[in-house]
Protein backbone atom coordinates (compact mmCIF):
# COMPACT_ATOMS: atom_id res chain seq x y z
CA UNK A 1 0.00 0.00 0.00
CA UNK A 2 1.42 3.65 -1.01
CA UNK A 3 1.19 6.08 1.47
CA UNK A 4 -0.87 8.12 0.01
CA UNK A 5 -3.57 5.42 -0.33
CA UNK A 6 -3.10 5.03 3.11
CA UNK A 7 -3.58 9.38 3.95
CA UNK A 8 -6.50 8.96 2.08
CA UNK A 9 -8.08 6.00 3.74
CA UNK A 10 -7.37 7.44 7.04
CA UNK A 11 -9.33 10.93 5.99
CA UNK A 12 -12.20 9.15 4.63
CA UNK A 13 -12.77 7.05 8.19
CA UNK A 14 -12.20 10.41 9.65
CA UNK A 15 -14.76 11.85 7.98
CA UNK A 16 -17.20 9.02 8.51
CA UNK A 17 -16.29 9.14 12.26
CA UNK A 18 -17.30 12.80 12.81
CA UNK A 19 -20.21 12.37 10.63
CA UNK A 20 -21.27 9.17 13.33
CA UNK A 21 -20.67 11.32 16.02
CA UNK A 22 -22.82 14.28 14.96
CA UNK A 23 -25.27 11.54 14.46
CA UNK A 24 -25.06 9.91 17.69
CA UNK A 25 -25.57 12.91 19.41
CA UNK A 26 -29.11 13.27 18.16
CA UNK A 27 -29.63 10.03 19.24
CA UNK A 28 -31.99 9.09 22.38
CA UNK A 29 -32.06 5.94 24.51
CA UNK A 30 -34.61 5.17 27.44
CA UNK A 31 -34.14 3.18 30.93
CA UNK A 32 -36.49 2.28 33.23
CA UNK A 33 -35.73 1.24 36.86
CA UNK A 34 -38.62 0.06 39.18
CA UNK A 35 -41.26 -1.97 36.96
CA UNK A 36 -40.89 1.81 35.23
CA UNK A 37 -41.13 3.79 38.26
CA UNK A 38 -38.32 5.73 37.18
CA UNK A 39 -37.54 6.64 33.94
CA UNK A 40 -34.77 8.41 32.19
CA UNK A 41 -33.54 9.05 29.04
CA UNK A 42 -30.07 9.77 28.05
CA UNK A 43 -28.29 11.20 24.50
CA UNK A 44 -25.63 10.49 22.32
CA UNK A 45 -23.36 12.97 24.29
CA UNK A 46 -24.53 10.82 27.75
CA UNK A 47 -26.44 13.60 28.86
CA UNK A 48 -29.41 13.10 31.10
CA UNK A 49 -32.11 14.61 29.26
CA UNK A 50 -35.50 13.52 30.55
CA UNK A 51 -36.23 12.20 34.27
CA UNK A 52 -39.68 11.17 35.26
CA UNK A 53 -40.54 9.82 38.66
CA UNK A 54 -44.12 8.05 39.16
CA UNK A 55 -45.48 10.18 42.05
CA UNK A 56 -46.40 6.19 43.72
CA UNK A 57 -42.34 5.44 43.89
CA UNK A 58 -42.05 8.89 46.01
CA UNK A 59 -42.05 7.88 49.67
CA UNK A 60 -40.42 10.37 52.71
CA UNK A 61 -40.00 7.08 54.67
CA UNK A 62 -38.16 5.28 52.40
CA UNK A 63 -36.04 8.26 50.15
CA UNK A 64 -32.92 5.57 50.02
CA UNK A 65 -35.35 3.39 47.46
CA UNK A 66 -36.09 6.24 45.08
CA UNK A 67 -32.41 7.35 45.01
CA UNK A 68 -31.08 3.68 44.03
CA UNK A 69 -33.75 3.44 41.56
CA UNK A 70 -32.54 6.54 40.04
CA UNK A 71 -28.72 5.84 39.81
CA UNK A 72 -30.23 1.79 38.38
CA UNK A 73 -31.81 3.98 35.77
CA UNK A 74 -29.57 6.55 35.07
CA UNK A 75 -26.44 3.86 35.10
CA UNK A 76 -27.88 1.47 32.94
CA UNK A 77 -29.01 3.92 30.25
CA UNK A 78 -25.35 4.85 30.38
CA UNK A 79 -23.96 1.68 29.61
CA UNK A 80 -26.34 1.15 26.58
CA UNK A 81 -25.73 4.31 25.19
CA UNK A 82 -21.82 3.42 25.44
CA UNK A 83 -22.19 0.02 23.63
CA UNK A 84 -24.22 1.43 20.88
CA UNK A 85 -21.75 4.60 20.59
CA UNK A 86 -19.32 1.76 20.43
CA UNK A 87 -20.86 -0.27 18.24
CA UNK A 88 -21.68 2.14 15.45
CA UNK A 89 -17.66 3.32 15.61
CA UNK A 90 -17.05 -0.20 15.15
CA UNK A 91 -18.71 -0.15 11.75
CA UNK A 92 -16.81 2.70 10.80
CA UNK A 93 -13.02 1.83 12.28
CA UNK A 94 -14.09 -2.05 10.34
CA UNK A 95 -13.19 -2.70 14.76
CA UNK A 96 -9.86 -1.46 15.25
CA UNK A 97 -9.41 -0.04 18.17
CA UNK A 98 -8.70 3.93 17.76
CA UNK A 99 -6.88 5.67 21.00
CA UNK A 100 -8.92 8.62 22.00
CA UNK A 101 -12.24 7.13 20.42
CA UNK A 102 -15.12 5.70 22.73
Amino acid sequence: MDMKKLMKQAQQMQSKMAKMQEELEDKTLESTAGGGAVKVVVNGKQELVDLQIDPDAVDPDDVEMLEDLILAAVNQAMREMQEMVNEEMGKVTGGMNLPGMP
